[in-house]
């Protein structure tokens, strides 16, 4: 069964994982693509246009993507 993701883009995503204290998934990408997760870190703590801080490690919005975990519809 696969999980269903959202990519955290924006800065206004990144400020509302923030504040419902989201764990974020932290992906590596290579060639622009998804490639690996490199963490399964935390909380978004801060952002810039150039970086996110997640559980105490800062990540280039250039090099990684930050995805949240979409809950399954019950029903």
């Amino acid at each position: 069964m696969k999980s269903t993701y959202k990519v955290l883009t924006s800065d206004a995503d990144l400020f509302t994982a923030a504040l419902a204290q989201e764990k974020v998934y932290v992906v590596q990408l290579i060639e622009g693509r998804p490639h690996v997760i490199a963490d399964y870190a935390g909380p978004v703590q801060r952002w810039t246009p150039d970086d996110v801080l997640v559980a105490g490690m800062c990540y280039s919005r250039d090099g990684f993507e930050f995805r949240v975990r979409v809950p399954k519809k019950q029903g």
